[in-house]
């Protein structure tokens, strides 16, 4: 039975090598990818916000009769998921206050899906999607492209 060659200490060598370029290379597509995950969750956010802004009639009725949303009057609810949709991803795609604009528009987020009587499963899908991003800016924050870091580097 012939036998594979055995490697040496010089491919091992070149191949960590090869892999610390890697690695170095997606280390620098951090930023842009934090930044692109802003953008995209806090553009779906914002214009459910301004959707809902547009006819705050059927808003209300929605939440009346489609949202049922635990422990809040209809009003309440709307309002607080409105102004939710709105102020949160500005703060997000600038970077201030990123964390807590991430952990709010998780709240948006599980509620929209908790209040839905019935909810189909590429909404879902989409809703998870949003969650996995929004989980991952809240836990290692929005990255050095953000207001934050230019303002107060030191405690960011």
């Amino acid at each position: 039975m012939p036998s594979l060659p055995r490697p040496t200490n010089s491919r091992i060598a070149r191949a960590l090598v090869l892999w610390g370029r890697v690695e170095h290379g997606l280390s620098a597509l951090q930023p842009l990818a934090a930044l692109l995950a802003r953008l995209y969750v806090a553009q779906v956010f914002f214009l459910s916000g301004l959707t809902k802004l547009r006819n705050w009639d059927i808003t209300l009725a929605l939440f009346a009769d489609e949202y049922h949303v635990p422990l809040l009057s209809p009003a309440v609810a709307a309002m607080l998921g409105t102004v939710g949709e709105l102020v949160l991803p500005v703060l997000l795609v600038l970077g201030v206050a990123g964390r807590f604009a991430a952990l709010g528009l998780s709240v948006v987020n599980a509620v929209a899906v908790v209040s839905l009587a019935e909810i189909a499963p590429a909404a879902l899908q989409q809703h998870i999607t949003w969650g996995v991003l929004l989980a991952a800016l809240a836990l290692y924050g929005c990255g050095p492209w953000s207001l934050a870091r230019w303002v107060l580097p030191s405690r960011i």
